[in-house]
């Protein structure tokens, strides 16, 4: 890999790169990257190669893009700016959930390692972002928590939200309005007939409520099982 500061460009593109794969096992093609990324084809081919030229993602025509051991450090080093920054935003400023991407995506490139560093020791090295996603430590290890996605689970599958995907703003204020949020208990009631929505009951106590949950919403939850094994670190992933 070649020595220097990575351009902010280069920086979003290993991000992306590893979060798309944080939370399962199939790698992300050109065309999702591009997708993701809301650029075009063929500036992702370009850009692909360049992260090649520098060691930070293995790539053949047509196939996968994989990040290499330098790519995943440099991807979680910028993970970590990310979500602490999320987590600042909301518990320092206010701010909603569904606010904070945006303003962190142009903070992360402009803020220094110590400020990332004293930011932390200032939230108490928190473990999470405020929608459930690991907070990788400063030596690069990842927690990664025992969690399925909700869509995913068996009925009479109890447990609790340990994840919620933050790609849909409007998901959030949905999720917000109904006070569905991160530990909250889970229990899997059934589906609807002919591919209907998948009714679950959420809360605990006098608060425990049914919800009929279209497959966007039911794929967008994570739910930790109590009999689960609790996440592995794993340094540098």
């Amino acid at each position: 890999m070649k020595t220097g500061t990575p351009s902010s460009s280069i920086e979003d593109y290993v991000k992306v790169i590893y979060s798309f794969t944080e939370w399962q096992d199939k790698p992300i093609t050109s065309t999702q990257l591009a997708q993701r990324l809301g650029v075009a084809n063929s500036s992702v081919s370009e850009m692909v190669r360049k992260l090649k030229d520098q060691g930070l993602v293995d790539h053949k025509p047509y196939s996968a893009i994989t990040l290499t051991g330098d790519g995943v450090r440099l991807a979680v080093s910028m993970v970590r700016r990310h979500r602490l920054i999320e987590t600042f935003l909301v518990q320092e400023l206010g701010f909603r959930w569904d606010e904070v991407h945006d303003e962190a995506e142009l903070l992360e490139h402009a803020v220094s390692d110590t400020f990332i560093e004293r930011m932390a020791v200032k939230l108490g090295n928190p473990l999470r972002d405020p929608h459930g996603d690991p907070i990788p430590a400063a030596d690069g290890s990842v927690r990664m928590p025992a969690a399925h996605r909700m869509s995913d689970l068996d009925d009479g599958h109890t447990g609790r939200i340990t994840r919620i995907s933050d790609d849909n703003p409007e998901l959030l204020r949905y999720l917000s309005a109904e006070e569905i949020g991160l530990d909250a208990e889970v229990e899997v009631l059934g589906r609807r007939p002919f591919g209907g929505s998948l009714v679950v009951r959420i809360g605990s106590g006098g608060t425990r409520r049914e919800f009929d949950l279209a497959a966007e919403v039911a794929s967008a939850l994570w739910v930790h099982s109590e009999a689960a094994h609790a996440g592995c670190s794993v340094p540098g992933r």
